[in-house]
């Protein structure tokens, strides 16, 4: 392009400037309005995601639409979103048309004026005809290059655009360094010093102050407890003490690093910080506990070849260099010597926790692989002779179907049974029916015929149970077959009783064959014939050695010198299983089991250990709540850390037991600086510090300016935020809330609310006191409670929508925020939290009332009915 208008200019400067005349008028105009095109691309973007959202939203509540009719307001919503993704998409095109048309039309434009300007010139003889003949050509060779300029200009607009909507999603303010993450810091220091706050302040994603000029020193190695009554301040303070989110301003230095530039190693090696919601990763559960000392890979198990070989295919494809098939735990990031000692350090947690013996009842009643566990296997086959021994000398034995070479176990399908033999892994039925050789070994020993008939009444006697559609009823699980099994079955069996074994393929023959292998005779008693549990008998004597040989993959050899993987620890050590009619007794026999292995301390400590093998599920979907609260508690710990912050950690369990645990840590700990955080503590005496933290400030200080930080709003959002009911909302409900919000203020004596009036808010007491009282019969006004600071009154006749059962006066110069009925039931409905406070309030309510009438010595009168018996 350069070159074209050289030798323009070199021709004729009259036909340079001509050349050029109009480029600077398109170097401006098409810049303006491609930024135009881009600004509506944008807004595109951010219509076509709400859309997807909606989209996914409504498939997620799809059968609430279709249950409450409003299908046809979120077709119209759709609707709406649609129109306007198409109006911006017609505004992008019409803009991109006259941008084009503009373009074009100024690039045809210029030969006019060669044709113009340069004709005159040709006509006086200032230039020949062949020169002008010439410039044209250029000319006409200028328009493809200038083209590519601005295809290059939108391009590059376009990514820029792009690159500005991704960043903005996923590039926050605030964000830690990246280069505070890449590589590795060896030694890793401690961080065994003082933590101090310097003039600390932290605003939320709406410039909100949450913590406001924090100034605290912290001595290494001290008891600390900090009473934060407001989620989002505690969440704050710990999530900067945790590097997890950078002050506003001021600074934290910890041993006199700065955290803010502290390589994040060093940060997750010597910090940890446990909260009662935390995530686990699918895997086991050892995997999420063990995830603290797995910062990076020990050695390589393979060769340094494929090592390097692995490297540079991942460093040239920019991915990690890390090898993943190698061991990545190190004992030496919690000054630990090997494997064993981070379980025993573990077990010692779980002690302080009170979790050991959960842990060790759970565990004793699950299954282990006995290849992962060797040692566990072997002791717990040493034991059963000693299980025995205890058992025999308790009326507890008639309760356990012991394994005998010589009796028919009721309590083992027929396939172990058959074999004396237990299955070594998980297999289904499918499985079992596709295994050619179990097929034709029953055939071959006359059993198919009445392992068919027993299938054929054993899916009969499950069909006339759960029919076709009791698949989904809590009971169904136990059967231990498959819905979808059970289906195909009841369809097999329907058509070999109308029209024989000829109606059936030689799978569903064999399929049906296999049914028994999943039931035990416990389980459907007279079923299992005692000719037929003879014949079983019988054929295993003669024959067991060698099915067990031919079955060797699927079964392992019932034998006392063999763990049985299929079967639980305490199966195992009582070689034999519990009666399904044992009742209380399976729990005698669970204790008696229990305190044998429990005399030996490794042993206890081994089966607590196989927690570790648990799968957790995507977000620890397999595990209940309370494992997920204890996973981040031992997760925190059990790097030994230099400074543990808890944050409501174990909040489930019981204060007396938090207690404890909070002073086992100080033995197990003895150097680390503990955190404890807490609504409220019932004894902070008993810290070495304590700290109070009310309105984003320490111990409580008022804000002086807070008309100027943030005016009334933020003094209803506070005053919301603190409230017990409230306090679980996220910001965007708490805002609307004290956006519908009034201050309501009322005189000593003033009469907020009658009986019998319509309830058309809630009011929150802010200062000040009011009597909450009823009517009498004879007039006289009785008093119920005093509604003092903190407390929401109102809230129930708002919800039942029903008129005032109570009256509400005000005994002192009072302030109280009223919330109108409409706002807050808008919230209930949209808040899963606040309807569970309710409910808690409520349950409260309630069991008062009731100590009230039993204190009270109340006699409630009866209506006397005869009662009818549930079944005639």
């Amino acid at each position: 392009m350069l070159i074209i208008v050289t030798f323009l200019f070199l021709q004729s400067v009259w036909f340079g400037l001509a050349g050029i005349a109009l480029i600077p008028l398109q170097a401006w105009l098409i810049p303006q309005m491609q930024r135009q095109i881009n600004l509506l691309n944008k807004e595109r973007i951010k219509e076509v995601r709400a859309f997807s959202s909606e989209i996914g939203e409504s498939a997620a509540g799809i059968s609430d639409l279709r249950t409450n009719g409003g299908l046809r307001y979120r077709l119209a919503q759709f609707t709406e979103r649609l129109g306007r993704i198409f109006e911006i998409r017609f505004k992008i095109y019409q803009k991109k048309f006259f941008m084009k048309f503009l373009n074009n039309f100024i690039t045809q434009l210029t030969p006019f004026f060669f044709y113009l300007v340069g004709g005159f010139l040709a006509i006086n003889g200032d230039i020949t005809v062949g020169a002008l003949v010439a410039a044209l050509a250029a000319y006409k060779d200028l328009s493809s290059p200038w083209k590519e300029l601005l295809a290059y200009y939108n391009q590059t607009q376009d990514m820029a655009l792009r690159w500005d909507i991704v960043t903005e999603r996923f590039g926050p303010k605030g964000m830690i360094d990246e280069s505070l993450f890449d590589g590795q810091v060896n030694p890793i220091p401690h961080l065994r010093g003082d933590i101090i706050f310097d003039n600390v302040t932290v605003r939320n994603a709406e410039n909100n102050i949450v913590l406001e000029q924090i100034n605290l020193k912290i001595p290494q190695g001290t008891r600390v407890a900090i009473q934060v009554k407001n989620q989002a301040e505690r969440t704050a303070l710990a999530e900067m003490l945790a590097r997890e989110l950078l002050p506003t301003h001021g600074k934290i230095t910890i041993a006199e690093y700065d955290l803010s530039k502290l390589h994040q190693t060093v940060v997750a090696a010597r910090i940890g910080y446990a909260h009662s919601r935390p995530y686990l990763f699918n895997g086991t559960l050892g995997s999420n506990l063990l995830m603290p000392l797995m910062t990076g890979p020990n050695f390589v198990e393979g060769g340094q070849g494929k090592l390097n070989h692995s490297s540079n295919e991942a460093h040239r494809s920019g991915n990690s260099t890390d090898y993943i098939d190698t061991d990545w735990v190190d004992p030496a990031l919690a000054g630990l010597d090997s494997a064993d000692d981070i379980r025993k350090w573990w077990f010692a947690l779980a002690e302080a926790m009170g979790t050991d013996e959960f842990m060790f009842r759970r565990m004793l009643n699950s299954r282990i692989d006995p290849h992962q566990h060797p040692d566990l296997a072997k002791k717990i086959v040493k034991l059963r002779s000693k299980v025995e021994a205890r058992l025999s000398k308790t009326d507890l034995k008639d309760s356990v179907y012991r394994f005998d070479p010589d009796e028919f176990n009721p309590a083992l399908p027929l396939g172990g049974n058959l074999f004396f033999a237990s299955l070594s892994r998980d297999i289904s039925q499918q499985s079992l029916a596709s295994d050619s050789s179990l097929i034709k070994l029953l055939s071959d020993n006359g059993l198919a015929q009445q392992g068919i008939a027993i299938s054929q009444t054993l899916i009969k006697n499950l069909y006339q149970t759960f029919g076709t559609d009791g698949t989904n009823h809590p009971l169904f699980p136990s059967v231990n077959i498959e819905a979808a099994l059970y289906e195909k079955l009841v369809d097999i069996a329907q058509r070999r009783d109308e029209k024989g074994d000829g109606a059936l393929t030689n799978d569903e023959f064999a399929l049906l064959l296999t049914v028994p292998f999943a039931f035990t005779a416990e389980q459907f008693g007279d079923l299992f014939q005692d000719d037929f549990k003879k014949e079983i008998v019988k054929i295993r004597k003669s024959r067991g050695a060698s099915l067990r040989e031919q079955t060797s993959a699927i079964f392992t050899p019932i034998d006392p010198d063999n763990y049985l993987p299929r079967l639980t620890i305490l199966e195992n050590a009582l070689y034999g299983r519990v009666a399904r009619t044992a009742g209380v007794k399976a729990e005698m026999i669970e204790d008696l089991v229990a305190e044998l292995i429990s005399k030996y301390d490794d042993l206890r400590r081994q089966v607590a250990e196989t927690v570790f093998d648990v799968r957790t599920g995507l977000g620890g979907s397999n595990l209940p709540t309370v494992f997920h609260e204890r996973a981040a508690f031992s997760r925190a710990s059990i790097k030994r850390p230099d400074i543990l912050i808890l944050d409501r950690a174990l909040a489930s369990h019981g204060s007396n037991q938090r207690q404890k645990t909070r002073f086992a840590l100080r033995k197990l700990l003895p150097e680390a600086t503990l955190i404890f955080m807490e609504e409220a503590f019932e004894n902070p005496n008993a810290y070495d510090l304590f700290f109070e933290i009310k309105d984003g400030r320490l111990d409580g200080l008022q804000v002086k300016d807070e008309d100027k930080e943030g005016g009334d709003l933020n003094r209803k959002i506070r005053a919301i935020s603190r409230t017990e009911l409230f306090e679980g909302l996220d910001d965007r409900n708490q805002r609307l809330l004290a956006f519908a919000a009034q201050w309501y203020d009322v005189k000593s004596g003033y009469r907020i609310f009658s009986i019998g009036e319509k309830p058309d808010a809630v009011y929150l007491c802010i200062s000040g006191a009011a009597l909450l009282s009823y009517d009498s019969n004879n007039g006289e006004e009785r008093p119920i409670t005093v509604i003092e600071p903190g407390r929401l009154i109102g809230d129930l006749a708002v919800i039942l929508d029903e008129q005032r059962q109570f009256n509400l006066t005000a005994t002192t110069d009072a302030n109280f925020l009223r919330i109108g009925a409409e706002e807050f039931r808008s919230v209930m409905k949209n808040d899963v939290n606040v309807l569970y406070s309710l409910l808690q309030k409520v349950g409260h309510n309630l069991t008062g009332t009731a100590d009230l009438l039993r204190r009270s010595d109340v006699v409630i009168p009866q209506q006397k009915e005869a009662v009818k018996p549930l079944i005639e």
